[in-house]
């Protein structure tokens, strides 16, 4: 289908989601879909449970966040359950401003955009449907035009409560346009559009000399006063200011703390009560969850000011720090490179996780445990099996800084030094040291990075560097172990041999001679220390291959070299070790025979077609090996 197909499939929709019709008619919908007539904090939070959670080891992820947001399930959590959920029951909550505050490039501003487009597609399903009083600038809710006075009775026969009065150009109205019979008042379904700025707004503060309060609450139209003959004719008032169009829906605050103290107070009366003042008017009710977004030092220093502690009182503040998983990292600094022009440049595989180690190391604080050094603490953080350390452990680490995250390189940084390693290299493929080398080179060129700072952030390039030397080992040991397939094969095939004999007591027979022999106690441990399996542990990890092989019986399936990964790792380090001298003698050599060129070339292919790299990457991976391995 051509783009304008989908264009006049979308506009064919939207005329079919229309609905118009009498107060009255609105009631009857309203007895079998109560939901219609939810706040907008309600419909805030259903809209972000719509798309489903999963209850995790450690909180709730709440799916609606998946696509953008990493690694903040925790703060995602408890925005979404101390502040929405308890909103959405109209506890006091609600009555409050929702302030996100946190570090630069954080995801502050990504959650209120999403909050705001998901607003806007959630109002186009049957369950987010939204109607107001047709012809309102306010979006009005049509309840409003319920008396005082049978509000309780409307209640007692709905079950929905009825908050805010009718506005002054609808009470006009009502009386002109329906002579006061309220079941003729025309609704008509919404939907929200920030463009159109139905039910969504938007407010940046500028020069506080120059911007006026009618940008949130409207103003006069001067050139319809001789036509009304009063400024106090709600006719003769322009109901366009942000908090306006924002009724039933969101209304954001970018850099709030930022704005002049007039603007701030208008918020006082709005989250407390539920109106503003607006013109020669009583109060205009209005119904929108307000939601700003701010760093730690305003919010500092705004607190700190006795004149803002009425508003402070008023204000829920979720803190939103920096991600603190290397893998969430990594999928940031990918999303961020696919909405770029960076997209067509090959990044060698661990480039990104390189910088996301590093990243990562920047934004943690030394732990005070015994044991824990910065780089176990960066795995356990990352939900990676630390030996002699547990859950346990992990929460006790988080307890110790609840502030951490606060600080540190933020996303934008990396993503500015590797733009910049493209465009130094001038080759359309990067590796994880080109990554490292752009990201100290740009420790001088960033202001905020003090020379204290830039002390132990060369130590975590450093140790960043050491964790690439491992992984890039470990890539080239399992394509070179690919290699001799069935060398491994063999290998596993002997070492069971060996193990099932040791577990069952038995000897083993010597294929070529006949001859009864013992287990292979030397080969045996040979393999199992190359994953850290002591002497006193044998036993429990030799049995606990067998039970597998059983396990695996039982199912009618065939237990090989890929059913048990901590035996296939020591199968392949044990190789790789074996293997060592002819790799050091394969990547360094300057004129490779014609037997280690093969060899090269189906290593390379090996990287290449099952790693992800190209043959720049592979080959320079490859060298970086051989140089490691004859150090």
């Amino acid at each position: 289908m051509d783009i304008i197909s989908k264009v006049k499939q979308a506009r064919e929709e939207e005329d079919r989601l229309k609905w118009e019709g009498t107060f009255a008619e609105y009631l009857e919908l309203l007895k079998d879909r109560k939901e219609v007539a939810q706040t907008s904090h309600s419909r805030v939070y259903h809209m972000i449970n719509s798309f489903g959670t999963t209850k995790e080891k450690d909180c709730t992820r709440y799916h609606f966040f998946d696509d953008a947001i990493y690694g903040l399930e925790e703060a995602i959590e408890r925005l979404v359950e101390e502040y929405f959920h308890p909103a959405a029951k109209r506890l006091d909550v609600r009555k409050r401003i929702l302030l996100l505050m946190g570090p630069v490039s954080g995801g502050k501003s990504t959650i209120v955009t999403m909050l705001k487009r998901g607003l806007e597609e959630y109002s186009r399903t049957d369950e987010g449907a939204v109607y107001a009083i047709k012809g309102c600038p306010m979006h009005e809710d049509p309840l409003h035009l319920i008396p005082s006075h049978l509000r309780n009775e409307f209640h007692e026969e709905f079950g929905i409560r009825i908050e805010g009065s009718l506005s002054p150009l609808n009470t006009m109205r009502l009386e002109q346009e329906y002579d006061g019979r309220i079941e003729n008042v025309l609704v008509e379904r919404i939907f929200f559009s920030e463009d159109k700025r139905v039910g969504i707004g938007t407010f940046t503060p500028s020069d506080p000399k120059s911007q006026d309060i009618a940008d949130l609450t409207g103003s006069i139209d001067f050139s319809t006063i001789a036509e009304y003959g009063s400024e106090s004719d709600p006719r003769a008032y322009r109901f366009d200011g942000e908090l306006n169009k924002a009724n039933r829906g969101i209304m954001e605050f970018q850099e709030m703390l930022k704005l002049d103290e007039k603007f701030l107070w208008h918020l006082l009366s709005l989250t407390q009560e539920g109106n503003f003042k607006a013109g020669r008017f009583a109060l205009i009710s209005a119904d929108e969850l307000i939601v700003a977004h701010t760093n730690e030092t305003e919010y500092r220093s705004f607190i700190s000011n006795k004149k803002n502690e009425a508003l402070h009182s008023r204000i829920i503040v979720i803190p939103i720090p920096y991600n603190l998983k290397v893998s969430q990292e990594e999928r940031i600094y990918e999303k961020m490179i696919r909405e770029s022009d960076m997209a067509h440049v090959h990044i060698a595989p661990h480039a990104l996780r390189v910088a996301a180690i590093f990243s990562v190391l920047t934004r943690l604080k030394p732990s005070k445990k015994q044991g824990i050094d910065i780089v176990k603490k960066m795995r356990l953080y990352d939900g990676e099996n630390v030996e002699g350390f547990n859950i346990n452990d992990l929460e006790e680490l988080k307890k110790e800084y609840p502030n951490e995250g606060m600080d540190g390189i933020d996303p934008r940084y990396v993503i500015n030094r590797i733009s910049s390693a493209i465009i130094r290299k001038e080759v359309p493929s990067i590796n994880a040291l080109d990554v490292l080398r752009s990201l100290k080179d740009g420790f001088d060129q960033h202001a905020s990075i003090t020379t204290e700072a830039k002390e132990s952030y060369l130590n975590y390039i450093s140790i960043a560097r050491k964790e690439y030397d491992e992984i890039a080992k470990k890539e080239v040991q399992k394509a070179f172990v690919y290699s001799y397939e069935e060398s491994a094969k063999t290998l596993m095939d002997n070492y069971l041999d060996n193990v099932e004999a040791f577990c069952n007591k038995h000897k083993l027979r010597d294929p070529l001679t006949g001859e009864e022999m013992n287990p292979d106690e030397k080969l045996m441990r040979s393999i199992e220390e190359q994953i850290g399996i002591s002497e006193n542990a044998k036993r429990a990890f030799r049995e606990e291959i067998l039970i597998r092989i059983s396990a695996y019986a039982r199912k009618g399936q065939r237990f090989n070299y890929q059913s048990h990964e901590r035996l296939r790792e020591a199968i392949q380090k044990k190789l790789f070790a074996d293997l060592k001298d002819v790799v050091k003698i394969t990547t360094s050599s300057a004129t490779p025979d014609e037997s280690q060129l093969k060899k090269i070339n189906e290593v390379v292919a090996r990287l290449i077609d099952d790693y992800g790299y190209n043959s720049v990457s592979a080959n320079e991976l490859l060298r970086y090996v051989g140089s490691l391995l004859n150090r």
